[in-house]
């Protein structure tokens, strides 16, 4: 009896601070506070626009998923537009091995954003996000070491779209209506 008694108390006191822990769920990237309800992604330009147009898709893909911001057509419609200003993709020699060939790469992705307002007022600075990756490189397994770099930039990419989620959440809106007396 006094061992079931144990047992029972232990549990409970072991689901009491479980609960009591803080432990929650991540949930949407986006905040439920923001002071925006709709947005408008910029396209890429034409010069850019291969190198662009994933980065966009995958933003707009998180937007949607949100469910916390309305997606529009046309920058006149949304409150907030986003403005994706430049994506960049870098591989740079790390090192060499003793004949002279590549046996390491860093791979940098750059990404630069702002935010404007209806107005066309900027609400976020141009910012940049850089993101970098080192790869082991081996000529006998180039295939393999192309598929890796694909996926590694993909993954910074999935990380910059992250990045700008969280600073959108944190825009504020400057009203500039009249004041009333």
């Amino acid at each position: 009896m006094l061992k079931n008694r144990r047992l029972i108390f232990t549990a409970l006191a072991s689901t009491v601070m479980l609960s009591a822990c803080g432990f929650k769920l991540r949930g949407s990237v986006l905040g439920e506070n923001l002071p925006f309800k709709s947005i408008f992604v910029t396209p890429p330009d034409a010069a850019n626009y291969s190198a662009n147009a994933s980065l966009g898709a995958m933003l707009r893909r998180y937007i949607r998923g949100s469910g916390e911001l309305e997606l529009k057509t046309s920058q006149k419609e949304a409150e907030v537009t986003l403005d994706l200003m430049s994506e960049v993709r870098n591989k740079v020699i790390l090192s060499l091995n003793s004949q002279g060939r590549v046996r390491e790469y860093m791979l940098y992705y750059n990404v630069t954003f702002r935010v404007l307002d209806s107005k066309g007022l900027i609400l976020l600075e141009p910012t940049l996000i850089t993101l970098k990756r080192d790869m082991s490189y081996n000529e006998s397994q180039a295939l393999a070491k192309e598929a890796e770099e694909v996926t590694l930039y993909r993954d910074m990419q999935s990380d910059a779209v992250q990045q700008i989620l969280r600073r959108l959440a944190g825009v504020k809106l400057v009203d500039n209506g009249p004041a009333e007396k």
